[in-house]
């Protein structure tokens, strides 16, 4: 009953081998990168790995993108973390030509294909993708959190990956960034899709509720806390933003101190309330509605519970009434 699966690269494994497998061993569900970062693949072979997944599955391939962070990026890639707004539009105009089988001349800020003799031997030859496509118009879904990539995603992506979403407090965190991007948006790429949710559990008990949201701790807490540096994190900046300034402060002052579980225990109960969908069945389907009304249009969710496969059925029934 899924309509899309979404295949996380971080640090792991990556993403494309696992998108290769499910393409084999499904029929029907949408297959998302979520995501693959912008600056360890050129443009031309996100789009190339893109139309080659989506060849495989015939037409489920979602490509997932965003830019991760120094840490991840120079850290682990040896790439230098800059210009994360350019690289990210020429790079979907890149991956647009690409499978539109258009011959590939881009000069950009960032990218410039063919390359200039004098960046190289002088021997680049403008060429277009030699297979056919299966689509022209893969979708491409961006990761962003701060306001100019908000506004970036609003205005060129087709979907948009928000984290740690919080639907009663996503107007007034992005709302003005999203209306600048949908105000320079090509009416040819249609509405934004927005991809949100969280855990999902039916639990009637308040007590083993907190207890499944409390799964929830430590990534927050590794991505508040951890995932960058003092003045550099963006997870942390969102947490900020959200009204939880001190417990920021402290998660990210304590992670990085080496005390994850101590940073884990500081993470707001509200906050993980918020960002999940744990609890009776009727305070889900208020969630579902709130995520709606918010402009949530593909509810993404973890389950948990004995059998999942039924808990998905129902929340496709929730998600459809």
């Amino acid at each position: 009953g899924l309509d899309i699966v979404w295949v996380a690269e971080a640090y792991g494994f990556d993403g494309p081998s696992f998108m290769g497998y499910l393409a084999a061993k499904t029929k029907t569900v949408q297959i998302g990168s979520g995501i693959l970062n912008i600056y360890t693949r050129t443009p031309t072979l996100l789009a190339m790995t893109a139309a080659g997944v989506d060849a495989l599955s015939e037409g489920r391939c979602i490509l997932g993108l965003g830019a991760s962070g120094p840490q991840v990026i120079e850290g682990f890639h040896g790439v230098p973390y800059d210009r994360p707004l350019g690289r990210t539009r020429e790079i979907v105009e890149v991956c647009r030509t690409v499978w539109r089988r258009e011959v590939l001349e881009h000069a950009g800020p960032n990218y410039t294909m063919p390359l200039p003799a004098e960046q190289g031997t002088g021997l680049g030859k403008a060429l277009k993708l030699i297979t056919h496509p299966v689509r022209a118009d893969i979708p491409i879904y961006v990761a962003s959190l701060g306001n100019k990539n908000v506004q970036l995603t609003a205005e060129i992506a087709d979907g948009w990956l928000p984290i740690f979403y919080i639907p009663e407090r996503a107007a007034s965190v992005w709302g003005d960034a999203l209306a600048a991007g949908a105000a320079a948006r090509d009416p040819q790429l249609g509405a934004l899709e927005i991809s949100a949710g969280g855990i999902v559990a039916v639990v009637d008990d308040p007590a083993e509720a907190k207890a499944v949201r409390d799964f929830a701790r430590p990534l927050i807490a590794l991505y508040v806390g951890g995932m960058g540096a003092k003045g550099k994190n963006f997870y942390n900046e969102l947490a900020c933003r959200y009204g939880y300034e001190a417990e920021a402060s402290q998660i990210q002052e304590l992670y990085l101190s080496g005390d994850k579980r101590g940073a884990a225990a500081l993470v707001p109960d509200e906050m993980l309330e918020l960002t999940n969908l744990v609890g009776p069945e009727g305070y889900i389907r208020d969630r579902i509605a709130a995520l709606k009304e918010s402009g949530v249009t593909v509810l993404q969710v973890t389950p948990v519970g004995p059998d999942t496969v039924a808990l998905m059925e129902k929340v496709r029934t929730w998600v459809d009434a």
